[in-house]
């Protein structure tokens, strides 16, 4: 484990395991577990004070972001300044850079939320979407002509688990 800003809240403190990466500049608060080859960038805020954060295995969250109570399954990516609030991202899920998630909301497998999206409270995303849009509309990838296995893959997780261990000097 790095020497990141972890802090116990009641009872709760953060868990992380061995091989993932968290920069010493993440603060994590409470109730978080960061799976196996994971990786927390710089500035980024995971807060379990009121319910869990949950960052599952090779699921990537990018600087800045704000993650508060929320559920990240494995091979998930979110992109810098994003906002998530009490949200489930299920798996192989694309949150772009500064995206707003709130309260109450699931994002369904392999979907993609593009860059400045705000997805209201309590919406369903279903699997295979594609969002967008401020308030967020939903659309079926397979009717946009976004080739979104490609988007997924240039942002897979194993290319930013290995992104995280060349830039060792981010998590010592």
């Amino acid at each position: 484990m790095v020497d990141s800003r972890t802090y116990a809240f009641e009872d709760d403190r953060p868990t992380i395991d061995d091989t993932a990466r968290v920069s010493s500049e993440a603060t994590l608060v409470g109730d978080v577990e960061v799976a196996a080859d994971a990786s927390v960038w710089p500035g980024v805020v995971l807060r379990g004070d009121v319910g869990p954060v949950r960052v599952g295995r090779e699921t990537h969250v990018g600087d800045n972001a704000t993650i508060h109570a929320s559920r990240l399954a494995s091979e998930v990516m979110v992109g810098h300044g994003a906002v998530l609030n009490e949200t489930s991202v299920e798996k192989r899920s694309l949150i772009g850079f500064n995206a707003t998630i709130n309260t109450g909301v699931t994002i369904g497998t392999g979907s993609i939320v593009a860059a400045g999206t705000v997805v209201p409270d309590e919406y369903t995303i279903p699997p295979d979407s594609f969002v967008r849009g401020v308030p967020a509309e939903i659309t079926p990838l397979e009717d946009t002509g976004i080739d979104a296995a490609a988007i997924l893959d240039d942002y897979s997780s194993g290319e930013y688990t290995n992104l995280a261990q060349r830039h060792e000097e981010l998590f010592d």
